[in-house]
């Protein structure tokens, strides 16, 4: 009834644009700090590309990711080379950006998620998330959703036991192990193309894509190991 295997027991929910609408949120607070950035730096050096960061940069490389791995992914796309106080200053300035837009604008989850969430927890499915954002618990809280929600492990997490980041398995990973149950019987559900990524790499048992972006965005996650790719959580549900 939740278009899931039969052996899947635990769902592994990223945060960010899967059960919530902060992703456009972080696009945003990224493009600011970004573009603060560059335009600070237009007499860069040579080779260095200093366009103004765009929907696909997020994507590409910095989508799903820890924040620093963010910064420097698409710092290295742009042939930018600095050091580690400015990568860390740039992520403190997108963070700010956030936390800012979340202090005014508040936060709503998908109603597509929480219709999902609800079928879930009906159904025995245990859940738990997976983020790499630090801000998870305050955005889960602001979106009502902290109930559903068993173990969290997010960028916090992924600091303090020194976990490689998406698109490497280790928070996934981590997540089913916190659940007590094995890759095999539990599911990943992601909206970024690094987290599917890492929920291939991590031969979990299922893989659900969330596209909410359009374009080739199901394409590209089907190729990086999608089992299925919807368009909103409830899709899975039956009509």
């Amino acid at each position: 009834m939740l278009g899931l295997p039969a052996q899947i027991t635990v769902a592994l929910f990223d945060l960010d644009g899967v059960l919530t609408s902060t992703a456009t949120v972080h696009s945003d607070a990224w493009r600011r700090a970004f573009d603060a950035f560059l335009a600070e730096r237009s007499a860069g050096a040579a080779g260095e590309d200093l366009r103004p960061f765009t929907e696909r940069d997020y994507l590409d490389h910095v989508d799903g990711r820890p924040r620093l791995d963010g910064v420097r992914g698409f710092l290295a796309s742009r042939g930018i080379a600095v050091d580690d106080t400015v990568v860390e200053a740039i992520a403190e300035a997108k963070n700010a950006e956030f936390l800012a837009t979340l202090a005014r604008d508040g936060v709503s989850a998908y109603p597509g998620s929480v219709r999902y969430l609800n079928a879930a927890r009906a159904a025995g499915l245990r859940i738990a998330v997976v983020t790499s954002s630090k801000n998870g618990a305050a955005v889960l809280e602001a979106a009502g959703l902290t109930s559903f929600v068993e173990h969290r492990v997010d960028g916090n997490t992924i600091v303090d036991e020194h976990l490689r980041g998406k698109p490497a398995p280790d928070s996934y990973l981590r997540g089913a192990e916190l659940m007590g149950v094995a890759p095999a019987n539990a599911a990943v559900f992601e909206d970024a193309i690094s987290g599917v990524q890492a929920g291939a790499a991590g031969r979990f048992g299922y893989v659900v894509g969330i596209d909410r972006v359009g374009g080739s965005q199901a394409e590209n996650m089907t190729a990086a190991g999608a089992d299925i790719v919807v368009t909103d959580l409830d899709a899975l549900l039956p009509r």
